[in-house]
């Protein structure tokens, strides 16, 4: 009996509420120094002159790295979208922006460590910077098309011309982070000629490539591992994050074990976060409800030490059909750190742009904002014209209105009071783009009749071992007890990493692989017998279609109009995801994703002094993110779905479940107070009546 599609437990579930489990910064190593990251507190300019004298005088102190006496790195290593800079630690004296790694304190201790960074001594020579973000920045410059080019199909202008109806608005997102629980830590050193790293990632191997290129060596000198991670949500996914880079160094230049943990005011200040978005969407329509014209511009910030695309048009050109449609993607180059992708990149302050204005539209058109979208369901690709491999977004958009009980809905606003309470439901659909990703996989057969399945996947918490575990076991028709699952090691090959909602549809199709690969050969054969495959060519063959999970959410709030508070009291999802391996995890991943995008909605925001360009709240006591007081009831489930260009009929549960809650929160809060939110997070200051109305 196939395994696949059961609720099976964690298999780390036990060792993991034991406390047994480590993490990247609890590995015990012997020999071990710590280092301390001194990080810059200006925006931009050169360090005039940096004294280490009473640093190294101190009790324990093996040494301070600073620009000076670095090793030197290559600088055309980066990530996917080119070299860089945000990398190239400590080698020269520019100060790119507030926060970034200047110097490391090298210890015996962590106390020792941190204690002498204290008194590293900086002068700098400060210059002019600029962190002002808007869609009009003279900077601005067309966007890279990594996901490629900007729509244009149809006369835009001349269907707004035409349209009976039109909206044209603004929308804006703010700097969001990651926000893991586990701080980003590494520990690195040298055995047996080879390079050995245990780190807090979401991609061992594509982490190894990238050590192996920034700091000319082979890449069969690295092996990076990264057991366990105390989650990601984008932040572990950006090649080497700075306390690698230094935990590298530091080990080249003390030539012992060297482990760099950062605080968590450095995690917010040094590692990458989603950036500011500002979108102008403009849409039209005739009386009946008909698109007749999608229009989306979006800008977000960039450093200029790394590109970076923030596709925020992405569902511009997949989720409603329209004869006109053109979209722009604006990068506007400013002094902060390179920003990188979050949970539902482009997609999450997509949505909130997109599904606003949709809402807006129905709004105009005195239309429930259900049907509006069921009456613009394309066949094919809006832009592309591709075949959808599978499109289950109405079934989503039925079902959960008619579990949400949207039907009994007064679709005019402020129209439903509960004491001073203003209340309000709302809506939003989505979808985020699926596919695998090349990939390896190895099994053993062994003599004890048990298998070891080794790929280089990583468990940021979402439970990859335990889903990975039950593909294997079907795979090869045998039991999960006999099944021994290796992840997490740059040393099981070639692997895609635990991001953009690929991870188990890429392990998954190179486990399926070698497993019918092994099948083949086992009879008559000598044991133990280990086989091994690559899903390059497969993924090769895969015709061109557009592939997506897709969902529907809906929300209800209640608003204090006169202290601005939003309270959500209820958040539904109806997932369309292809086959599911497990429904307790992927129930689990869509609801800590909903949660994330409640989170987007009510609280988060990174903020920057206009006057020192630094971040004012790097800490969880400024940077808000939704506690458990903030949780109301939140129902996730499923849609029947498969994905035929997929072995195992997989799409992706990771970031669909935070796309579109917000906009659905927003929508809501709208219905319940009669004022349209274009900004996010809904704070009390922008909710706020100053003499609250019936």
């Amino acid at each position: 009996m196939s395994v696949v599609g059961s609720a099976l437990t964690r298999i780390e579930g036990p060792a993991k509420v034991t406390g047994a489990v480590r993490y990247a910064g609890d590995e015990p190593i012997q020999n071990l120094a710590f280092g301390y990251v001194v990080t810059s507190t200006v925006a931009r300019g050169r360090i005039h002159d940096m004294d280490v004298s009473a640093a190294l005088g101190m009790p324990g102190v093996l040494g301070v790295l600073d620009h000076r006496n670095a090793p030197r790195l290559n600088l055309e290593a980066g990530s996917f979208f080119g070299p860089d800079g945000g990398m190239h630690l400590l080698q020269n004296d520019d100060i790119p922006h507030s926060g970034r790694p200047i110097a490391l304190v090298m210890a015996e201790t962590m106390e020792q460590a941190r204690s002498a960074a204290a008194q590293v001594k900086v002068t700098y020579e400060r210059e002019p910077h600029d962190a002002d973000f808007s869609l009009e920045h003279p900077a601005a410059r067309p966007a890279t098309p990594f996901f490629g080019e900007d729509a244009n199909v149809g006369d835009v202008d001349a269907e707004l011309a035409a349209s009976e109806v039109v909206v044209d608005e603004r929308y804006r997102t703010p700097e969001e982070h990651g926000a893991a629980m586990e701080p980003h830590s590494a520990t690195a050193w040298w055995e047996d000629e080879r390079l050995q790293i245990i780190d807090s990632n979401q991609g061992p191997f594509l982490v190894a490539m990238t050590v192996a290129k920034l700091f000319f060596l082979d890449p069969k000198q690295v092996r990076v591992r990264s057991q366990h991670v105390g989650g990601g949500f984008g932040s572990k996914s950006g090649g080497c994050g700075p306390q690698l880079v230094l935990a590298v160094m530091a080990t080249m230049v003390l030539g012992r074990p060297v482990r760099v943990t950062l605080t968590r005011s450095q995690v917010f200040q040094a590692i990458s976060a989603r950036p500011a978005t500002d979108q102008r969407v403009r849409l039209g329509a005739d009386f009946g409800g008909r698109l007749r014209a999608i229009e989306h511009t979006a800008a977000f910030e960039i450093s200029p030490l790394a590109d970076y695309l923030e596709n925020c048009t992405e569902l511009s050109h997949t989720l409603y059909a329209a004869p006109a449609i053109r979209t722009r993607r604006l990068a506007v180059p400013l002094d902060i750190l390179p920003p990188y992708s979050v949970r539902g990149p482009g997609a999450a302050p997509g949505s909130f742009a997109l599904e606003s204005a949709m809402d807006e539209l129905a709004e105009r058109l005195g239309m429930d904002p259900v049907e509006l979208r069921l009456r613009n369901e394309p066949t094919v690709g809006p832009v592309s014209g591709l075949r959808f491999s599978s499109r289950n977004l109405m079934p989503c958009l039925q079902e959960g209105a008619r579990r949400f009980g949207w039907a009994t809905r007064d679709h005019r606003p402020r129209m439903r009071r509960e004491g001073n309470l203003l209340v309000g439901t709302g809506v939003a659909v989505t979808s985020f783009a699926g596919g695998a990703l090349p990939s390896s996989a190895s099994i053993t057969a062994e003599t004890d009749g048990t298998f070891t399945v080794g790929v280089g996947a990583s468990d940021i918490g979402t439970g990859a071992r335990t889903a990975l575990t039950a593909v294997a076991a079907d795979a090869l028709r045998v039991e999960t007890a006999r099944i021994r699952i290796q992840i997490a090691d740059s040393d099981l090959g070639p692997a895609w990493s635990a991001g953009g909602s690929r991870g188990t549809a890429s392990w998954s199709w190179a486990i399926t692989e070698v497993a019918a690969k092994l099948r083949s050969q086992l009879e008559d054969a000598a044991l133990p017998l280990t086989v091994s495959a690559d899903t390059t060519e497969s993924l090769g063959k895969l015709a061109l279609m557009e592939r997506h999970s897709y969902s529907a959410l809906f929300s209800e709030v209640a608003v204090d109009p006169a202290t601005g508070e939003v309270r959500v009291r209820r958040l539904l999802g109806m997932f369309a995801v292809g086959r599911v391996i497990n429904p307790l995890l992927a129930r689990s991943q869509l609801v800590g994703g909903m949660v994330m995008g409640l989170s987007m909605a009510l609280h988060e925001e990174g903020v920057r002094d206009p006057v020192t360009g630094r971040h004012i709240n790097a800490d969880f006591a400024g940077y808000h993110i939704a506690a458990h007081a903030d949780i109301p009831n939140i129902e996730a489930d499923f849609i029947p779905d498969y994905e035929p260009g997929d072995p195992s009929g997989i799409k992706g549960v990771g970031e669909i479940g935070t796309v579109g809650t917000a906009a659905a929160i927003a929508n809501a809060v709208w219905h319940a107070t009669g004022v349209r939110q274009r900004a996010l997070p809904l704070r009390l200051d922008r909710v706020l009546e100053e003499h609250p109305q019936p």
